[in-house]
């Protein structure tokens, strides 16, 4: 997937034990979707609490 320069993506990968890679792609991580995509990453690594908010919805919705 090529991104333009004012988009982000945010990937995650799951490992078959549950284990989530978090990893940002942007042409320009300055930019405010680049940015912004760095901001949901952090907090998805160091938020305990609000990985399992996530993963209750996630679990809601299986």
């Amino acid at each position: 997937m090529e991104l333009k320069s004012n988009q982000a993506a945010l990937i995650l990968e799951a490992s078959e034990d549950g284990e989530i890679t978090v990893n940002v792609e942007s042409p320009d991580f300055n930019g405010w979707a680049g940015s912004f995509c760095q901001a949901i990453a952090k907090k998805l690594i160091m938020d305990e609490d609000f990985r399992s908010e996530l993963q209750e919805m996630v679990g809601e919705i299986k």
